[in-house]
């Protein structure tokens, strides 16, 4: 299999945003129809989306629940969901409704048995979103700092049979600065699971090179601000990444 490229659809009061290092005040609105932009996506051949609920992810619940059964409908690949999942309720009834796979960060640190009985129950479902600002672990929507590395978190999840770490250098996101690759390549050499590498996606250059470290066990890689802006083609990236080895 290939890497796989997400594009991003973060939602923030029901429209489509990129945030600029997590920051809610720093959003810029890029549609007002996620399912609208989700139907898009589909048309341009993505077979993968990656929606994040950033209400949710700052109020510990669901909040654009109507916005995500829209996308939900409107995309015929597979959805990973993230924002504000932090219970086994809101596990069971997001995979329920469609959700390919649900993604997991702040209960990850808080709560990991959650993430370990929800693996066992929902084998190649789960993902745990390691969100790092310098290194360390950020939460609750990126507004708090633990004192645990990015690489330390991961690897309490080693032997949980996780689907995938999705890891987000919060200092690049939404910046357009470049994907941490290095720090990408090496959380993947240290943990035995594939990593989705998210946050500062600038060009075709970052998706080459992270299409040629698929082999470290880099699985897919997440953008969203450089497709909005025009500064990548989905279709160039989709064409990229298909031509490296699987």
């Amino acid at each position: 299999m290939s890497l796989i490229i997400f594009p991003a659809i973060d939602l923030k009061g029901g429209q489509v945003v990129r945030l600029a290092e997590g920051d809610m005040d720093r959003a810029t609105v890029y549609a007002d129809d996620p399912a609208g932009q989700a139907e898009l996506f589909h048309k341009q051949n993505a077979t993968h989306l990656h929606v994040v609920d950033l209400d949710g992810a700052f109020a510990g619940c669901s909040v654009n629940t109507e916005a995500v059964e829209g996308i939900l409908k409107a995309f015929k690949g597979k959805v990973q969901l993230g924002g504000g999942i932090r219970d086994r309720a809101a596990i069971d009834r997001w995979l329920s409704l469609g959700v390919h796979r649900v993604v997991i960060g702040t209960a990850a640190l808080e709560n990991p048995e959650l993430i370990r009985e929800a693996a066992r129950d929902y084998p190649g479902r789960i993902v745990v979103a390691v969100d790092a600002k310098d290194g360390m672990v950020a939460t609750r929507g990126w507004a708090d700092v633990s004192t645990i590395t990015a690489v330390d978190l991961a690897c309490r999840f080693n032997d949980a049979g996780v689907a995938s770490i999705l890891f987000t250098d919060v200092g690049r996101d939404g910046l357009l600065k470049g994907a941490n690759i290095k720090a990408t390549v090496h959380l993947a050499r240290k943990t035995n699971m594939p990593v989705i590498a998210s946050g500062g996606v600038a060009d075709l250059g970052d998706i080459l090179a992270l299409a040629r470290a698929h082999a470290e066990g880099i699985e897919g890689v997440i953008t969203g601000r450089a497709i909005y802006d025009g500064r990548l083609q989905l279709a160039d990236a989709l064409e990229i990444a298909g031509r490296q080895p699987g």
